[in-house]
């Protein structure tokens, strides 16, 4: 049995976030499913932990709880989906709270499928100027294929686009889970050794 994890910071109800992680949760396990494994399925909704994030946060990382156990749930994980609402042309904050209040070591080498939502297109290129530095800096290994949805992909024209590219992503993490990884997206190691020449100066 596999460990899968969806992480989703979507706030409203119901959340096109939310249903944009289902839906990658549910390719991945079809993909899994076809190879013969099982999979675990588990999403995490950041906004249920916004005050425990806030308290770890002013409290010099102390964990609540129920926190703790969402990160135990995630660094125990076989492969993790992170999908995030764009504001300000970035990743959320509370997003952002939730890999603040995780070990630097807690995702290495852990397959991961990044995504996020928008209202509109322009905002595409958050996933390779946000999303991918921030998974890049924590080492998880990040599926080539980012998952990005607007509004008008949502029942619209672009839909059957949409769902390809979800049953791409779905299946290069079921790839990655199964034990042969894709290969990492070009750039990435350059990007990773200009992390570590950075660290080092």
């Amino acid at each position: 049995m596999h460990t899968l994890t969806a992480i989703t910071a979507g706030l409203s109800t119901p959340s096109s976030t939310r249903q944009i992680a289902e839906q990658i949760a549910q390719a991945t396990s079809e993909r899994l499913a076809d190879g013969g494994r099982e999979a675990d399925v588990s999403v995490i909704e950041l906004r249920d932990l916004a005050a425990d994030l806030a308290a770890a946060m002013t409290s010099g990382g102390l964990l609540t709880p129920q926190l703790q156990r969402a990160i135990e749930r995630v660094t125990q994980s076989d492969g993790l989906i992170l999908v995030t609402p764009v504001f300000k042309a970035s990743y959320s904050g509370l997003f952002k709270m939730f890999f603040d209040a995780l070990d630097a070591q807690a995702i290495v080498g852990t397959p991961t499928v990044i995504a996020a939502t928008a209202g509109s297109p322009r905002h595409s290129l958050v996933l390779d100027y946000s999303l991918r530095p921030l998974l890049s800096y924590l080492r998880a290994t990040i599926m080539p294929t980012g998952v990005f949805a607007a509004t008008e992909d949502f029942g619209g024209a672009e839909s059957g686009a949409l769902t390809a590219r979800i049953a791409k992503a779905g299946g290069e993490l079921a790839q990655a889970i199964a034990g042969s990884a894709p290969s990492a997206p070009a750039g990435e190691e350059s990007f990773l050794g200009l992390l570590d020449q950075h660290a080092g100066g």
